[in-house]
């Protein structure tokens, strides 16, 4: 077969997973190449919302602050209601005016971006920093074998190119194909019906309070579905109802007229007469559903390819940026050499888990926000929301346990004193820079002790990794770290804890630690 170009990565699909995976792969310097069917990115205002942990991704990138000013002013609060309508009862308020204070977890502050408005910002940044972006570009195959995989692309003018990639990046989406391509099963509680989403236009006059973002889970049973969700979108007067049909009732969802859905929002939003223009309309499923696997091969799932959840809690948006924040650095390590191909298996040991977390913490808010009615004990109980956005764990994988490891895939992120396999404490060393300031761009070894700094050269020289000391001052950060003045913290590029020494150690002791976190030889 002849081989029209080579790139050391291959990514398909331009979502918030791909495009972040791009992003993260550009910083590490590897030079990748990312396809998208569509002829742009998504014009859907849905998957809003950047968490705290998210952010300091997007801050070791450089976009951040463009997230945040593309998104709307997080201190004016984001309301949740339960509700019958808009206008009509309200059951329950989950958020009020204010959110979480999480500052001693974070420097970060949450941003409220929608897909429309951050896709475009994380593929701008990927182009800056070396990615190619083709839209209109279908995959018609995907073969690999042992040294690589081989894509057949369909370009927009029909013609065909034939990519030859080291490995492939499978962000294509929930109803992508490659995932089961390669035999990849899922497992979970499945679809949980059809839903429609409708953007249209309609003037509310103060009927949502003066709020520039709001949004309203509706529990009405004249609605098709029960219920759905109505939520205010980037542009004023611009608004987004979503209603759901059983998934029996797939017939009756693809016959629905503008018509229909001109009721079905007059429903949601609680007034019978009105006005509405339609702008547009997208039928989707909502599901529960996890990949059996993240990883076949050289081939790699990430985002909703990988796990599938209901929008309850808004988390797989930032699930999906975060999958490609986690793969990239170890994708880069094995291109570039310094990192054996094993590493890449702890692609599936460690985000999995995480997607299987996510999407049953989802589940269990949509049943305590819009469908009681599923309730039946085998939910997931609800944890703070701290434990699940930093409290994660990586117990294995690129990590080397220490004796406090007890196996548990989440903790107080406030009592983790830096054990391997937990994020990397944030603890402020001056007025303005962090002990996370120092993340992201490679290994960091952060140490009051001399001598460390001097391994870290030396390990750092031997094996060819991208390893930096960070000689600090003694302080609350070594606390926070749970080290003696004598020891020393290994922190990976995506800012988990690799491995640590309580008390002094030597160049050998570290560069053993790399060589198990890097699975080299």
């Amino acid at each position: 077969m002849r081989i029209d170009e080579r790139v050391p990565v291959l990514i398909v699909g331009a979502g918030l997973a791909g495009a972040a995976t791009a992003m993260f792969l550009g910083l590490h310097g590897v030079p990748a190449l990312l396809v998208e069917r569509h002829p742009g990115t998504s014009n859907q205002p849905k998957a809003r919302g950047q968490s705290w942990h998210t952010m300091e991704a997007l801050r070791i990138a450089g976009v951040a602050d463009q997230v945040r000013d593309a998104g709307y002013d997080v201190d004016l609060g984001m309301p949740i209601v339960i509700a019958e309508s808009v206008a009509g009862r309200r059951f329950h308020e989950i958020l009020g005016e204010k959110w979480p204070d999480f500052s001693h977890l974070t420097r970060e502050r949450m941003a409220m971006a929608s897909q429309e408005r951050a896709e475009p910002i994380l593929l701008g940044r990927a182009r800056e920093l070396g990615v190619e972006v083709r839209f209109e570009t279908l995959v018609e195959s995907v073969t690999q074998d042992a040294d690589g995989v081989t894509a057949v692309l369909r370009q927009a003018d029909g013609a065909q190119r034939t990519v030859r990639a080291d490995y492939l990046v499978a962000a294509d989406g929930w109803r992508g194909a490659i995932r089961e391509s390669l035999g990849i099963g899922t497992h979970g509680r499945g679809e949980l019906n059809h839903s429609h989403s409708v953007v249209f236009e309609a003037e509310l006059g103060d009927l949502l309070e003066g709020r520039e973002f709001a949004l309203f889970y509706l529990q009405n049973p004249e609605m098709d579905g029960g219920g759905g969700a109505f939520v205010s979108t980037d542009d004023p007067g611009r608004y987004a109802v979503m209603f759901g049909h059983e998934v029996a009732s797939a017939e009756r969802f693809e016959s629905f007229s503008d018509d229909d859905c001109v009721e079905q929002i007059r429903l949601a939003v609680g007034i019978p007469d009105l006005p509405v223009r339609i702008l547009s309309r997208a039928s989707t499923g909502l599901a529960h559903r996890v990949a059996d696997r993240l990883s076949e091969g050289r081939v790699h799932l990430v985002g909703d390819a990988a796990q599938t959840m209901p929008p309850h809690g808004g988390q797989g948006g930032n699930t999906a940026i975060l999958d490609g924040f986690h793969l990239a650095w170890k994708l880069a390590g094995v291109v570039a050499g310094w990192a054996g191909a094993g590493l890449l298996d702890s692609h599936d040991t460690e985000r999995r888990p995480y997607g299987e977390l996510i999407a049953g913490q989802q589940y269990a808010n949509m049943i305590a926000r819009s469908k009681p009615e599923l309730a039946d004990g085998t939910e997931d109980e609800i944890l703070p929301a701290e434990w699940t956005l930093f409290g994660y764990r990586c117990a294995a994988g690129a990590v080397v346990p220490d004796s406090t490891e007890d196996g548990a895939l989440v903790e107080d992120p406030a009592t983790s004193f830096g054990r391997p396999g937990s994020r990397a404490p944030h603890v402020w060393l001056t007025e303005d820079v962090s002990t996370m300031d120092h993340f992201g761009k490679g290994f960091v070894l952060l140490t009051a002790n001399p001598a460390w700094q001097r391994a870290a050269e030396s390990a750092a020289e031997q094996l060819g990794v991208p390893l930096t000391a960070v000689l600090l001052p003694d302080g609350d950060w070594r606390t926070a770290y749970g080290l003696s003045p004598a020891g020393a913290t290994l922190v990976r590029p995506d800012r988990f804890v690799a491995w640590r020494s309580v008390d002094d150690g030597t160049a050998t002791d570290l560069a053993g630690a790399l060589k198990t976190v890097l699975f080299r030889s």
